[in-house]
This record gives structure tokens, C-alpha cells and sequence, in this order.
């Protein structure tokens, strides 16, 4: 469940419903409950081939999905909803700096262990002189 607010400032209670399977993509439900509207529900499609192209694991798709129908409600979207090509590679692109960081954080740590280890068995330390 996803709760934000409209252009307007009332809250927006976004659903997740589950899929359905077309051919080659997934169409991802979502329940819409906004103050003084009636519920409604909306679909988000995504092509099936660009999950694979871009790397990014198929249970990503309804966060995806949800996260696209915010940010088109947010913008008064009222037409069809859809992850796109650069939708999948802003995320593939998001994930592969995030994981060049934790990387970097892991080496970092390492390099200091190391050098923590190496000054202790060091002969060139002052030893209270």
C-alpha cells in the first residue's frame, strides 16, 4: 500500500492488486482511492523483454509498476500507464550505482582492516620512544 498526495493535497491510497499475464507482458492492478472520487482501478503494463534486457529481477515489477502509477498520478496522468524502456534502465542505472557503492564501502573497510593489521606487525612503529 502506497499513500501520497495529489496535485489537489487530498490522499491517494494506491493498492496493489496482483498481475496478469498477456502474451509477452504483465499488466500489474492497482485499487486508487482518493478523497471525494469514486475507487477505481488502474493498470500498469510492462513488456517482459525489458526486465530481461536491463537485468532486473521480474519480482521488482509491482514496486516498479507502483512507483510509476504515483509519479503519473502526481503528474494529473489520466491516460494508459506503462514501465518504458528508460523507466527500466533509470532503475537497472539507479541499482548498478548503488551496488558501485556498497562495493566501495566493503573495499574501503578491507583496506582499513588491513592497514590496521599491517601497522600493528610493523617493526617501523615508535614503540614509546
Amino acid at each position: 500500500m502506497n499513500i501520497r498526495s495529489n496535485p489537489e493535497g487530498d490522499l491517494v491510497e494506491i493498492r496493489y492488486l496482483g498481475f496478469d499475464h498477456r502474451q509477452n507482458s504483465r499488466a500489474y492492478r492497482f485499487e486508487v482511492r482518493e478523497q471525494g472520487r469514486p475507487t477505481r482501478q488502474l493498470t500498469v503494463t510492462a513488456d517482459m523483454e525489458l526486465f530481461r534486457l536491463h537485468r532486473v529481477c521480474i519480482q521488482e515489477g509491482p514496486t516498479l509498476s507502483g512507483n510509476k502509477l504515483t509519479e503519473d498520478l502526481e503528474r494529473g496522468w489520466d491516460g494508459g500507464h506503462e514501465l518504458t524502456e528508460a523507466d527500466m534502465r533509470a532503475h537497472a542505472n539507479s541499482q548498478a550505482i548503488a551496488e558501485a557503492r556498497r562495493a566501495e564501502q566493503r573495499k574501503t573497510q578491507s583496506q582499513r582492516t588491513e592497514m590496521a593489521e599491517a601497522y600493528k606487525q610493523s617493526p617501523w612503529k615508535n614503540r614509546g620512544i
